[in-house]
């Protein structure tokens, strides 16, 4: 569960993210949907402690992320909208630098980086240096790398974009099983139809402030409208 309370984000006189309020479920997938420079990315970036909040809390399992960084990082794995990766380090080597750090024993490693590298066809390319990756590959090696992890939240913002079609679908249908097991996966996406058809629940955010969320059948009835979310996401956004 990852719960945020008040946060606001200021830069100088900015207003990036305005007091808002969220609480992301263990065991759904939630979409968190917005148009550029709404917030989203300095939300996530706030929830994974890689900038500081001005006010307000968050929690990642209880775990406060300002007063517990250390700890709460141990509840996630994140994937950034352009994954940082060591150009000089084969694909094998910067998935065993994060699971070291993650503390991910022998046998665990090796079953889930078979299945994983199997997954997102990248097999033949773990030996290989990570500049002779595609961007694509790289952001294929970091999915790797996070879910070699097993971890308890999954935090992704807009995952699909480099990967091929069989990759996303396989991304997606990774979500859903960790969904089923009870982890949390937050994302950020602008593709409105894949969070139609992934997510259990979503946020939408404008402005810096969260302007619906829940899922889509109760932002439909609190809104009083009918129709796809693509359609009262630009009625929404284009209100504000």
């Amino acid at each position: 569960m990852i719960e945020l309370k008040d946060v606001t984000k200021t830069f100088g006189n900015t207003v990036a993210v305005d007091n808002i309020t969220l609480t992301i479920p263990s065991g759904k997938i939630y979409g968190f949907l917005g148009p550029n420079g709404a917030g989203k990315s300095t939300t996530i970036n706030m929830i994974t402690n890689s900038i500081s909040i001005t006010t307000g809390t968050i929690k990642i399992n209880g775990v406060d992320v300002t007063k517990n960084p250390y700890e709460s990082k141990k509840e996630f794995a994140f994937i950034p909208d352009t994954p940082p990766v060591y150009d000089e380090m084969r694909g094998i080597d910067y998935i065993n630098f994060i699971a070291d750090i993650y503390e991910v024993q022998s046998k665990e490693r090796i079953e889930r980086i078979d299945k994983y590298a199997d997954l997102f066809d990248m097999k033949s390319n773990l030996s290989s240096a990570i500049m002779s990756y595609s961007h694509g590959m790289k952001q294929k090696i970091v999915l790797i790398a996070a879910l070699v992890t097993n971890p308890n939240v999954f935090i992704l913002d807009e995952p699909m974009v480099g990967l091929d079609a069989k990759s996303s679908f396989n991304l997606k249908e990774t979500m859903k099983e960790m969904a089923k097991t009870g982890k949390t996966i937050f994302f950020s996406t602008h593709v409105m139809e894949v969070a139609e058809n992934l997510c259990d629940e979503i946020a939408i955010i404008n402005k810096g402030k969260i302007i619906a969320q829940g899922s889509l059948d109760e932002i439909k009835a609190n809104l009083g409208e009918d129709g796809s979310l693509e359609k009262i996401f630009l009625e929404l956004t284009d209100n504000e």
